[in-house]
């Protein structure tokens, strides 16, 4: 898979985030200080691939068709394939883009024997042969 049809597949999932809780207005300029971290940067990537919008402006067909119905993967498919055909006319979009996602990747290590890597862990681990921990 190339870099942009990569990054495409990257970005998708933040702009129906953003659409889901923004719906129609995921383009406009207002901003939304209550929204978690991931529908914020699903918007600010919206925003910039597709541009900043009035709250009537028209939205390109494939944004308009996962507002329609988030939950329908053909409308998502074709946004991906919108969001990588930009991407691929546009070098300086992807520089971009990268840029706003640098932040959102974890760097998790595990270092040592038997060590355990994760970004978050919500139940008790353990990786000794002799298990205190019983189901």
């Amino acid at each position: 898979m190339n870099e942009v049809a990569s990054v495409a597949a990257e970005v998708t999932p933040y702009i129906t985030g953003a659409v889901g809780a923004y719906g129609g207005a995921v383009l406009a300029r207002a901003r939304d200080e209550a929204a978690d971290a991931t529908v914020s940067l699903g918007r600010r990537l919206s925003q910039r691939i597709f541009g900043v919008r009035g709250d009537r402006g028209d939205l390109p067909e494939a944004l308009e068709d996962v507002v329609t119905d988030p939950a329908d993967p053909d409308a998502v498919a074709a946004l991906r394939l919108q969001v990588r055909k930009m991407l691929a006319a546009d070098p300086q979009l992807v520089a971009d883009v990268l840029e706003m996602l640098a932040g959102t990747r974890a760097n998790v290590n595990a270092l040592g024997e038997r060590s355990v890597a994760a970004q978050v862990i919500n139940a008790p681990v353990t990786t000794g042969n002799d298990s205190p921990i019983r189901p």
